[in-house]
């Protein structure tokens, strides 16, 4: 596997060779500086830790600066591991979008909108009790029945209700990269990718 972090700038769309138009998100992809390498030897498994975005140093813990001076490069924002990297990699090895080819096929990594408390219609995609029978006049949106009277007693688990909304880890697989431009480090994937705008997301296959 081989990965990077980066951040969603926001969508476009392009024009293919064959005239087709598609939409894309940019996402600004490194550079990242690998600041450990772990092996199967001296901590149980292989991995990568990279990190990503500029940060204060006032702002870092004394802990982190100490990590980050032993790579050799200025404090993070970041930092994030690969398992079972496919490149070979060293501590203070700088990794940039090139290591991805345009047409490849890549895995995003998010976190998505945080939505609120919202009800079963727009949670679940309930239909609503609508305008229909008994005088069901403020009753729209209403979930219905959620479970037995005597018997069983109790709420399934599992029911569809209405809850917290978003803000979870999303991974949206199978996006195609439509273009790369290394000198911006900028990545256009095709379709959406989860977050807002300047979130953090990751980018592996």
């Amino acid at each position: 596997m081989k990965g990077i972090i980066g951040k969603k700038v926001g969508m476009t769309s392009i024009f293919e060779p064959n005239g087709k138009q598609t939409s894309c998100t940019i996402i600004e992809a490194g550079p990242c500086v690998v600041t450990q390498v772990k092996s199967s030897e001296k901590d149980g498994y292989h991995a990568v830790q990279i990190a990503f975005g500029e940060r204060k140093e006032k702002n870092t813990p004394k802990s982190l600066l100490t990590h980050f001076s032993k790579a050799g490069t200025a404090p993070k924002k970041v930092v994030k591991e690969f398992r079972d990297y496919s490149l070979e990699k060293n501590s203070g090895d700088v990794i940039t979008c090139d290591i991805f080819a345009e047409g490849e096929e890549v895995d995003v990594v998010g976190t998505s909108k945080g939505k609120g408390f919202q009800g079963v219609v727009k949670r679940h995609g309930f239909g609503g009790v609508g305008e229909s029978t008994h005088g069901q006049h403020d009753r729209q949106r209403a979930p219905g029945s959620v479970g037995g009277s005597s018997y069983p007693a109790r709420v399934f688990k599992g029911m569809r209700m209405a809850g917290r909304m978003g803000g979870g880890k999303v991974k949206v697989r199978g996006l195609r990269i439509l273009k790369i431009f290394p000198d911006k480090n900028y990545i256009l994937v095709s379709g959406s990718v989860p977050g807002h705008n300047g979130s953090i997301v990751l980018i592996q296959n």
